[in-house]
């Protein structure tokens, strides 16, 4: 558990309705001056956190289970983060690296060089969001093979920019009204064992026989994967699955590419997802959780590789800012000082023991699934596998309503996804897995 006590009691309070009186003040103002395209899952506003809880604008205490998508893995606001982001902006706040560049950026990069899989020489270029850090993936592997076909899997989310939207597998609300997207981007087949039932060497010859009679293995520069998909449901391929496109992707001359925004940097119990897997990928993009909440992101991998586009060719203004690489060489550091790939490991133990057993308990659960602290919950309807988006939305408003703040995902809309800091109590785990019980025992 974390070394410093945590500034805001680690239980659940309601002293409001939810959303309170100065949410909905605030909710009025929001509809006032910000476009609807950015919309909000519960319209109760935040004032401040600490470790997995969440504090609104009117007391209310809330248990995050989503940490804002997968950022705050090491829990909101961890004081030695915020000291080391400030005593850094009390130095230096910019300068930009491709100009005049500082000691931050390098050692971020020397230290995802010894945490990405992979034993050989690794480069690293920073930039600002996960959405950036896959286009210049793209890039990098176009720049090195020479093709330009990209190819991504089924239920894939890798960014909401022209190129990481055409990359992106569900049309709504994502894509909707959003093209002409680039060309030359291709999806393919996942394994998803609970909807088709096959093994990880079956699911793949059916990916690669679809990528070779679709696109041409000699056209593909880069195949990317998210080893366990985030936004797509948290579904996790069955065993030798990417292994085996990971070999095919070797035999082939592609660049295989680890998408590693949501579910990398110590959330699922091993500092790369990819792990579990046991496959070492060329290029691994980070995000999200690198840096406790402030923006960073990296494109990672083999030095060959990354170092074949030409200087100029990839970078941008802030990308590696001084503050963020500062916040991140500390979450580093609390990482491995606290172990919080075994905090991760303990959380998935308890939240196997405490909702594992809800497919068998509750008809319209279909599956649970998840590792480390990454689960999803397939709500399905009673006695079927047939997505059940209105079931989900029933459980998410009960949810929030009592002080408990999951995530949606899934292509269908359809999967309870939870996503909490590593550093949650088994107690707060219990509670909120009380409250998503009420809702799933009104929906049979």
């Amino acid at each position: 558990m974390p070394s410093a006590p945590f500034s805001v009691p680690q239980e659940r309070l309601l002293v409001t309705e939810l959303p309170g009186p100065k949410s909905l003040a605030l909710q009025e103002r929001r509809v006032a001056a910000v476009s609807r395209g950015a919309g909000t899952l519960a319209n109760i506003y935040m004032d401040h956190g600490s470790g997995a809880i969440l504090v609104d604008v009117d007391g209310n205490r809330l248990i995050d289970l989503g940490c804002g998508i997968g950022v705050t893995t090491i829990g909101h606001a961890h004081p030695e983060v915020a000291e080391a982001a400030y005593e850094q902006a009390k130095k230096l706040t910019h300068t930009l690296f491709t100009v005049t560049p500082y000691e931050n950026y390098v050692r971020v990069a020397e230290k995802l060089a010894q945490i990405t899989p992979g034993d050989f020489e690794k480069h690293s270029i920073l930039v600002n969001s996960g959405a950036e850090a896959v286009e210049n993936a793209v890039k990098i592997a176009r720049k090195y093979t020479g093709r330009r076909a990209i190819v991504s899997l089924d239920h894939a989310f890798h960014g909401r920019t022209n190129l990481t939207m055409a990359m992106t597998y569900r049309p709504w609300p994502e894509r909707v009204g959003m093209g002409p997207f680039p060309g030359e981007l291709y999806s393919v087949p996942i394994s998803y064992p609970f909807r088709d039932g096959l093994s990880g060497e079956e699911a793949a010859a059916k990916t690669i026989d679809y990528l070779q009679t679709h696109i041409g293995a000699s056209e593909v520069a880069a195949f990317f994967v998210e080893p366990i998909q985030g936004d797509g449901g948290i579904v996790i391929p069955a065993p030798g699955f990417y292994a085996r496109i990971a070999e095919f992707c070797r035999e082939n001359g592609i660049v295989f590419v680890a998408d590693e925004i949501q579910a990398g940097i110590a959330r699922t119990g091993a500092w790369y997802s990819i792990e579990h897997h046991g496959v070492v990928p060329d290029l691994v993009t980070s995000a999200k959780g690198i840096a406790g909440g402030f923006p960073l992101a990296a494109v990672t991998g083999r030095a060959e590789i990354m170092d074949a586009v030409q200087p100029g060719g990839i970078g941008g203004t802030f990308g590696g800012n001084p503050v963020s690489t500062a916040a991140a060489l500390k979450v580093f550091e609390i990482i491995e000082r606290d172990d919080l790939i075994g905090q991760a490991q303990r959380v998935e133990r308890a939240l196997t023991a405490r909702i594992g057993g809800w497919a068998e308990r509750f008809a319209s659960v279909g599956e649970v699934r998840g590792k480390g602290a990454m689960f999803g919950v397939e709500i399905v309807k009673p006695g079927t596998k047939e997505p059940n988006p209105e079931g989900l939305s029933a459980i998410l408003k009960h949810a929030t309503s009592h002080g408990v703040i999951p995530l949606d995902a899934g292509s269908w809309d359809s999967v309870l996804r939870i996503m909490p800091s590593v550093v949650i109590s088994e107690e707060l785990i219990d509670d909120a897995a009380s409250v998503i019980e009420e809702a799933l025992e009104k929906l049979g």
